[in-house]
């Protein structure tokens, strides 16, 4: 066998060795128990299929140019990326994943780009198949670069938050999208690179607009479909270099990231395109008062205080803690941990029940409570853990709040009637951490807030949990 033959062979196997990597990794992220394992597994795969493509940098008659240039760029993503992720907290991971994901379809974007400005230079028509491929790859992968960059806008505060509509915004997406399909119509024709740039250009604004009306509730929804977009675009892209690594893997996510898009819609009871285009609080946040109905008195609302709270905690056989984001934004996940054990040595059973949309992406509940050492054994979805609630002494909510408002259930004028929520409500007592009686992202009242059994215990979600931990050491001593 010759030199270049044992190299395609070996080229060939290593790629496949890269996809079954890929597709075991994705296998065990579907429990939390094997993420981390599956993240590594996924990891490997990757630096299989990018040794392997460098490798071919080297090989004679490959036709690669500008190898120095390849490897600075790619020691500079590197050095970036390892600070980037090192150096990130926890809370801000929501934005790293949509820069992450975004620049992955922009790299699909200016790849496909690329190729044609290549083939068009080098008198080559593109058409067919490889000009669908190529058109695809660009569209797609620009729409997930621009939207990805608003997403991470609204989840830094650097753009509001709240869905941002109206009339004028959906005729000029109808008309964006009625130039793009006419763009497409002029390159298969025969168009040259002009007509491909306005295509680039017009995706990459066409991606703006579709984020921009979307609110904060929704992030995890949109970021879910940008990564399948991402995935989808950078699948194309492997068609245009002929690459079966890129093909695999990007349909890969793709593929996943469809299913995770269609399975968070499902949790909320509602379908993407409501979630695209209903502009879900994008109306002004309801007051504290509000559930009483216009003009009518306001409920009362109890409080309680750490002590009278660390008295209860140390006096029941269950308790159910309901993170969410506001645990996030405090990084009280440690300290709730700390309360969950001291809890369990004083012979309380304690679980947590984690909601598919609670925090701001796919699973941030899972990541902050895994970072914070929590044992897998004690997370249960929602499906699993909601039959408990009636049977649980305390649910302990911690910085939670659309998903554990009962409205979900009855309300039929409520952005979220429908949604699946868990049954904090069923438990005989509700104690809630929170800062304040503000809305959450849906821009609602919580009705939660009022229930007879319901005390709110005001306060940063770290300090207060430190606090009753305090309490609780204090009262055992």
């Amino acid at each position: 066998m010759s030199t270049n033959g044992a190299f395609a062979t070996l080229f060939h196997f290593s790629y496949l060795l890269s996809a079954v990597l890929f597709i075991a990794g994705l296998k065990f992220l579907s429990h939390p128990a094997r993420a981390r394992n599956g993240n590594l597994l996924a990891a490997l795969g990757m630096a299989v299929a990018g040794i392997t493509t460098l490798a071919t940098l080297w090989v004679p008659g490959s036709g690669y140019h500008n190898q120095g240039l390849i490897l600075a760029a790619i020691a500079i993503g590197a050095v970036l990326g390892t600070l980037g992720a090192r150096r990130v907290a926890m809370t801000d991971m929501p934005q790293m994943v949509a820069l992450l994901n975004g620049f992955g379809g922009g790299s699909a974007a200016l790849i496909s780009t690329a190729e044609f400005m290549h083939a068009a230079a080098s008198g080559h028509r593109v058409g067919g198949s490889e000009a669908a491929s190529t058109m695809f790859g660009c569209i797609i992968g620009a729409i997930s670069f621009s939207g990805s960059m608003v997403a991470f806008g609204k989840l830094q505060g650097i753009i509001s938050e709240r869905a941002i509509t109206s009339a004028a915004q959906k005729v000029i997406n109808v008309l964006l999208f009625v130039g793009l399909l006419a763009v497409i119509v002029a390159i298969m024709a025969g168009g040259g690179t002009a007509w491909f740039v306005t295509l680039l250009l017009g995706a990459l604004v066409f991606g703006v607009l579709m984020v921009i009306p979307i609110g904060g509730a929704d992030m995890p929804v949109v970021i879910s479909l940008l990564n399948s977009f991402t995935g989808l675009a950078v699948a194309a892209t492997g068609f245009v270099l002929t690459n079966n690594a890129l093909i695999i893997s990007g349909t890969l996510v793709g593929a996943s990231g469809t299913l995770l898009t269609m399975m968070m819609c499902r949790a909320m009871n509602r379908s993407l395109a409501n979630v695209l285009f209903a502009g879900v609080g994008g109306g002004p946040a309801a007051g504290p008062a509000a559930i009483a109905g216009a003009g009518g008195p306001a409920k009362p609302v109890r409080d309680i205080s750490i002590e009278d709270a660390a008295v209860l905690l140390a006096n029941v056989q269950s308790v159910i803690i309901v993170p969410g984001y506001g645990m996030a934004v405090a990084q009280a996940q440690h300290a709730a941990r700390e309360l969950a054990d001291l809890l369990g040595r004083n012979g309380t059973s304690v679980k947590y029940a984690i909601h598919p949309v609670a925090g701001r992406m796919p699973g941030h509940m899972n990541v902050l409570l895994a970072e914070a050492n929590v044992p897998y054994d004690q997370l249960f979805d929602l499906d699993a853990i909601n039959p408990d609630f009636e049977h649980a002494d305390v649910a302990l909510v911690v910085g939670a709040n659309d998903v554990v408002n009962p409205a979900a259930r009855h309300d039929k004028s409520s952005p979220i009637y429908g949604m699946p929520i868990l049954d904090v409500d069923k438990a005989r007592h509700i104690i809630i951490i929170k800062r304040s009686l503000k809305p959450g992202f849906a821009g609602i009242d919580n009705e939660l807030y009022y229930d007879p059994k319901n005390t709110m215990l005001y306060g940063d979600a770290k300090a207060v949990l430190a606090r009753l931990v305090e309490e609780l050491k204090t009262a055992a001593a």
